[in-house]
């Protein structure tokens, strides 16, 4: 027997809605000083999506990281996490959110041993047993860097810092890793390294703005992709459209941007 009031209130209440986006900027600008980075600029990234940020140098990727993590505040517009607003929230609060932003370049104590990175890192919000553990956390999630525990930061390679720049922030699983350039500067094999363990991390269930200028690796990965020009998007779309949506008129098929 249909019971119909609980059915006549199924219709009422209609279908059930989708989860709501771990991140998503509606109609934001941004500026530094007089000078306009962002125009209106709209996206998303879903629960467990990996999404590339594509662009030229110049086009507004790091903008759009950096307001995406609170290191930036937008002129107009706002940024939604998890359907909350953070628009003027502070990066911390992001951060306490599950929002993770490993930016551009190595950002990490060159002075300080790798071990004493990671332990200034973990000891902000850990005690000493849990820094330990963290620490071992780290230490197998970048076998690269473990072997390399007592070195000098600024001693390693380009991609170890890099790694180790990542693991300050990636022991813990974040709800949404925002990898700004992390192939910049790198070897082939090193940046074959880094995104190998994006792949773990997207396993595990983490969702990713993946912001590059260099888009095999990254369509690789990606659900989707959000081409940037000027500080506008100007196309988004499935990876697998992305390289003859973007055209040869900014990329070669190699994936490297033309001057």
């Amino acid at each position: 027997m249909t019971d119909a009031p609980a059915t006549a209130a199924a219709e009422i209440a209609g279908p059930v809605p989708l989860s709501l986006p771990v991140l998503e900027l509606r109609r934001v600008n941004a500026a530094y000083g007089p000078f306009r980075a962002l125009f209106d600029v709209s996206l998303s990234v879903g629960e467990g999506e990996t999404v590339a940020l594509l662009g030229r140098n110049g086009a507004g990727k790091t903008t759009v990281a950096r307001v995406a993590s609170g290191l930036v505040e937008p002129t107009e517009g706002e940024v939604m996490v998890d359907g909350n607003d953070f628009t003027k929230a502070r990066a911390h609060r992001y951060a306490k959110a599950g929002v993770v932003h490993v930016p551009e370049g190595r950002a990490v104590f060159p002075d300080f041993s790798v071990e004493e990175n990671l332990t200034l890192a973990f000891s902000r919000t850990r005690d000493r047993a849990e820094v330990r553990e963290a620490l071992g956390r780290a230490f197998e999630l970048f076998p690269p860097i473990a072997h390399r525990r007592r070195q000098i930061a600024g001693t390693l390679s380009g991609g170890e810092q890099r790694m180790l720049a990542m693991a300050r922030v990636l022991v813990e699983t974040p709800r949404l890793l925002i990898a700004d350039e992390l192939s910049l500067g790198l070897a082939p094999i090193v940046t074959d390294e880094v995104y190998a363990v994006l792949t773990r991390i997207r396993a595990a269930g983490t969702a990713l703005l993946i912001v590059e200028q260099h888009i095999g690796h990254a369509l690789a990965l990606c659900d989707r992709a959000i081409l940037l020009d000027h500080g506008a998007i100007t196309w988004q779309g499935p990876s697998d459209e992305a390289a003859r949506a973007v055209g040869a008129s900014l990329f070669d098929t190699s994936g490297d941007s033309k001057s």
